[in-house]
């Protein structure tokens, strides 16, 4: 069981990297690349959107949402680029997956938008 979730981890991650160079391909429409982005800025950040100290739900979006995104962004783009990425994709996965620290920035910030609102909510009720 231990070698078919570690079989699963490895295709997810070599479908992220194959999104992640079909982004860059002009043959992907505009609605696409734009999902694409998403998908793969979100799985690329080292910040969650669901933190993973959370119960539970800190690992739902590692199992389900990324999995999710990558399956219906691989569903958008033509499958004569999905096969022109593959073989760069395999190149990529032994150089390491980069960073995307904007969209980390980006799920930083919300969570500090968040945390600011819920002062700004819980604070009236301490004065």
């Amino acid at each position: 069981m231990l070698s078919k979730m570690k079989d699963w981890a490895r295709n997810l991650k070599q479908q992220i990297f194959i999104l992640y160079l079909a982004y860059k391909d002009e043959r992907v429409p505009l609605y696409a690349k734009v999902f694409t982005a998403l998908v793969v800025a979100y799985a690329f950040s080292p910040i969650d959107l669901i933190p993973d100290f959370i119960p539970i739900l800190g690992y739902l979006d590692d199992l389900i949402l990324v999995p999710l995104g990558v399956m219906l962004a691989l569903k958008m783009i033509p499958e004569e680029v999905i096969s022109d990425c593959k073989a760069k994709a395999e190149e990529r996965m032994k150089n390491g997956k980069p960073k995307n620290w904007l969209a980390a920035l980006i799920i930083l910030l919300i969570w500090c938008v968040i945390a600011a609102w819920i002062v700004h909510m819980i604070y009236p009720l301490f004065t």
